[in-house]
C-alpha cells in the first residue's frame, strides 16, 4: 500500500495480492488491509509457502510487485528435479542454492511482473557479488535487460537485522539498456534503537530513481557491458564513488607548522641546556 502512493491512480485497479508462510504474518497482513480501508473484495492473501506451492498463477501477471523475502533462507532446490523445469526458474538455466533462496523469490516476482509493471524486492547484499549458481542468474537478469535499478540503504532500518539492505528494482519495460545504481546509505535519520527512512528520503530516492541522472557519490548509470566487464557483480559499491569526507591538508601549512614547532624545541632545548649549565657551575 505504501507503494500504490507511487503509482499513477489508474496503475493499481483491481486490488492487491499476497502470499505469506508464516501463520502471524498472513493474520497481520490482513488485518492491515482492513486498517487500510480496503475491502475484502480488493484483496487476496494466501497462506503458503511461495516457492513451492505459488498461488495466483490465473491471476497474474501484476503490474506493481513489492516483495520482502527472509535473507538467505534454506530451500529444497536441486533436491527437487523438476524444479529446474518450472516456468519461474527454468529461464535463467539455474536454481538459487539450496542455502540461499534469496534469487528463487527474485524469479519468482520476475515472472509473476507484467510487460508494464515493476517490482521492488529487497535483498540481502550478499547475492549481488557472489558466484557460482547466483553469478548466473544475474548474469540472465542483465543480458535479458531486467535490472533497472540497484539501491542501497542505511544498515539498522529494520527491525530484526542491522544489515545495511539492497532494494532491487525489476523492469520488463526498460527503454534502454543501462542499470540504475543508487547510494542512498546517508539517507536515514538516527532513532534509539533503529535508523529511520523519513518522507523527505523517500523522496530524495524516488526522484534520484525517476531523473536516472548521474549524481556524484549518489547514483550512476552503467552500460551493460561495464557490468559484463565486472563479471556481473550488481553491488552498487561497485560502480557509485564514495565520497571521501577526510579533512583536506594543505602540506605546505603544515610543514610551515612544523617548522615553528621544531624551533620553539630547539630554542626551549636551548635553554634548559643554559639553565642546566648555570646550576652545575
Amino acid at each position: 500500500m505504501q507503494a500504490k502512493k507511487h503509482f499513477d491512480a489508474h496503475i493499481i485497479e483491481e486490488g492487491f495480492w499476497g502470499q505469506e508462510i508464516n501463520h502471524t504474518t498472513y493474520n497481520l497482513a490482513r488485518m492491515n488491509m482492513f486498517l487500510h480501508n480496503i475491502n475484502y473484495d480488493k484483496f487476496n492473501i494466501m497462506l503458503g509457502n511461495t516457492l513451492i506451492e505459488p498461488h495466483f498463477n490465473d491471476d497474474k501477471p501484476f503490474d506493481a510487485i513489492v516483495s520482502n523475502p527472509p535473507y538467505s533462507v534454506k530451500w529444497i532446490g536441486s533436491d527437487d528435479p523438476t524444479l529446474i523445469n518450472d516456468e519461474r526458474f527454468a529461464p535463467a538455466g539455474v536454481l538459487a542454492p539450496k542455502s540461499k533462496a534469496d534469487f528463487a523469490f527474485v524469479l519468482h516476482a520476475l515472472n509473476y511482473l507484467s510487460s508494464k509493471g515493476r517490482a521492488a524486492i529487497v535483498c540481502f547484499p550478499g547475492i549481488f557479488y557472489r558466484g557460482s549458481a547466483e553469478k548466473k542468474i544475474r548474469q540472465y537478469l542483465v543480458d535479458n535487460n531486467y535490472v533497472e535499478t540497484v539501491i542501497s540503504l542505511a544498515p539498522n532500518l529494520f527491525f530484526g537485522t542491522s544489515i545495511a539492505v539492497n532494494i532491487l528494482v525489476l523492469s520488463k519495460h526498460k527503454t534502454d539498456t543501462k542499470t540504475q545504481f543508487i547510494d542512498a546509505s546517508q539517507f536515514f535519520k538516527k532513532a534509539t534503537n533503529n535508523n529511520l527512512l523519513t518522507d523527505k528520503h523517500i523522496e530524495q530516492i524516488i526522484a534520484l530513481f525517476d531523473s536516472k541522472d548521474d549524481v556524484a557519490y549518489l547514483a550512476q548509470c552503467v552500460e551493460h557491458q561495464s557490468i559484463t566487464d565486472n563479471d556481473y557483480n550488481l553491488s552498487v559499491s561497485a560502480y557509485v564513488e564514495a565520497e571521501d569526507t577526510r579533512e583536506v591538508i594543505d602540506i605546505t601549512q603544515l610543514n610551515a607548522e612544523i617548522k615553528t614547532t621544531v624551533s620553539k624545541i630547539d630554542k626551549l632545548r636551548s635553554d634548559i641546556d643554559a639553565i642546566v649549565a648555570e646550576i652545575e657551575a
